[in-house]
């Protein structure tokens, strides 16, 4: 390797009709895919499952329990390796699902047991006195979670959430485990093809920090327009 920085390794072309800067351009967008619907199913499962573990049924929290504990205690990169080689052993028909689709399932689930946890806290900081307010306005239960607690909750763990989007950017890495064209593979690939670990790495970690700064400057936006006066967070 040279000892001056050559960023026209950019502009040189990978032998496949494109350059080096396309296909950082297009490895950052797997990313941001495999991110994007990895959080989805992060929040939409994990707030599911931490909304079942503070309910009064002892065999809704046991689900949620379960679930939190199972996908919080087994390493990310180990649930990536079942969901593309275990799993569809024993399920034949996702054989054919594609490899970007079992790794958001392996990170939207292994995050979810995260967003479970915070949802879970947001839920238990509200007073107790909100949820029999509501009972006793002659809500059911789940129209007590959906308009009384749930609104209240989710702005409490906004500060935490953000923190979750952050990380599944940066989680999002392992999907090069599987032959997910994302940066982290584009890195690897480059610099073995270049010899330009340097340029090839700090452009990476530039798109990577990008990225996960875009999160925290949406998610504080959003934090500011939402925060309940009073409690935490709450504005002034």
């Amino acid at each position: 390797m040279g000892s001056k920085w050559d960023w026209q390794v950019f502009l040189q072309d990978t032998g496949g009709g494109r350059t080096y800067l396309e296909w950082l351009m297009s490895a950052w967008g797997w990313t941001l895919s495999v991110a994007v619907m990895s959080l989805v199913v992060a929040l939409a499962v994990g707030s599911l499952m931490g909304i079942l573990r503070t309910t009064p049924n002892k065999w809704l929290v046991a689900i949620g329990e379960t679930w939190t504990e199972m996908f919080r205690n087994v390493p990310l990169l180990v649930q990536i390796f079942l969901w593309y080689h275990v799993i569809p052993s024993i399920f034949l028909s996702l054989r054919a699902v594609p490899s970007i689709v079992l790794v958001v399932f392996a990170l939207g689930f292994f995050t979810s047991a995260r967003v479970s946890e915070q949802v879970k806290a947001g839920i238990q900081a509200l007073p107790k006195g909100q949820r029999y307010a509501g009972l006793a306005m002659g809500l059911t239960l789940p129209q007590t979670y959906r308009y009384v607690l749930l609104p209240m909750a989710f702005r409490i763990v906004i500060p935490p959430l953000t923190s979750e989007s952050m990380n599944i950017v940066k989680n999002s890495s392992v999907a090069f485990a599987v032959s997910i064209a994302e940066l982290t593979m584009f890195a690897m690939q480059a610099q073995e093809e270049t010899s330009r670990g340097i340029e090839i790495y700090l452009a990476v970690t530039a798109l990577y920090f990008v990225s996960a700064f875009a999160i925290n400057r949406l998610a504080l936006y959003i934090e500011q327009r939402v925060q309940v006066p009073g409690m935490i967070g709450g504005g002034k």
